[in-house]
């Protein structure tokens, strides 16, 4: 798979990235772990060398199984993780309560300052078995921290050959700014899809303007644009997808309803839904990497086939025009 530049850094990553949040089990009702380790070691066999993770997904398993699986061929991949938001400290900004895999009731807080990102570092490093991390990423913004402060902090760990590039994660275009005057700032991952488009409004202008790569993260929106979801479906224990608006009846309804009008489009091109809508998200202005997870070899074998799939400047029209109009319904006020 041709590999392309995180903004002005010199990190090559794959434009589809396994993204590991669903195998680490949090939020996503478990995970098998044989099955987790199958899907990277097929990710990688099929190109997509570039795995996005984070310490607490899972808290701390995602990157245990990442490290686990990339034994031995650390040369071969790229690693992306991130930093800044704590189970294990009580400190900074309160995000929200979850759970852990145990069921026990766990304090999420958003901590981004510079002790706590070294300590990170190390323990990301350790759990990932790697002396260095491709691209590091803050999480979540942390109002209680400087960005300048925060970002100092990463600018030391690239100096000191720990991280290879910087990058936000969920961060609007005017912290993206204030976060690029501290440091050579490579990326911004943000929440990305067909029913989910704020981000063309400023942020994409913004990076587009400052040669920022972004990488979009949740393309199918949870699986919910995979059309494998029918009201009244039956989420697993954990599974925190039926709390979101876009997995009620009536939004599952519309995105069914919106995904047959593309079967035609989909069969004529040999391809799943599934890949059309990865295929049509990388291909909209400014979206540099699309992060899909997958917790079984045969998600990934499906999501690597959308690179395989080509559309015309037509057919990503007419998509976008019913992309629009299913926004009217799932999105309404």
């Amino acid at each position: 798979m041709q590999k392309v530049t995180l903004g002005k850094s010199d990190v090559k990553v794959c434009p589809l990235t396994f993204g590991a949040w669903a195998i680490g089990g949090w939020m996503w009702g478990g995970a098998d772990h044989k099955d987790a380790l199958d899907a990277i070691h097929t990710s990688i066999e099929q190109g997509i060398t570039t795995i996005d993770t984070a310490p607490v997904y899972g808290f701390g398993r995602s990157e245990e199984i990442v490290g686990e699986a990339i034994k031995g061929k650390r040369s071969s991949v790229e690693i992306l993780t991130k930093y800044g938001m704590r189970w294990d400290a009580k400190k900074g900004e309160f995000h929200f309560e979850t759970r852990d895999n145990d069921g026990k009731r766990v304090p999420i807080y958003k901590y981004a300052a510079r002790d706590s990102i070294i300590k990170e570092c190390e323990n990301s490093l350790k759990r990932l078995g790697t002396d260095y991390i491709d691209l590091y990423q803050i999480h979540w913004p942390d109002s209680t921290t400087p960005v300048d402060e925060t970002m100092e902090a990463v600018q030391m760990l690239i100096d000191q050959g720990k991280v290879r590039a910087a990058g936000v994660c969920n961060y609007d275009a005017k912290l993206a700014q204030e976060a690029a005057d501290s440091l050579l700032l490579a990326s911004v991952q943000v929440p990305y899809s067909m029913v989910r488009r704020d981000i063309e409004q400023e942020l994409i202008p913004w990076c587009l303007e400052n040669q920022v790569s972004i990488l979009a993260y949740s393309p199918l929106q949870r699986g919910l644009l995979t059309g494998k979801f029918k009201p009244g479906h039956k989420f697993g224990p954990g599974d925190t997808r039926p709390f979101s608006h876009y997995f009620s009846d009536e939004s599952m309804n519309a995105v069914n309803d919106f995904l047959e009008s593309l079967r035609p489009l989909a069969d004529e091109k040999k391809a799943t839904l599934s890949q059309l809508v990865i295929r049509w998200t990388l291909s909209q202005p400014g979206i540099t990497v699309t992060l899909v997870g997958a917790r079984n070899p045969k998600q990934v074998l499906e999501n690597a086939g959308a690179m395989q799939v080509t559309l015309s400047a037509g057919e990503l029209d007419m998509i976008t025009r019913k992309v629009e109009q299913l926004n009217q319904t799932v999105n309404r006020k």
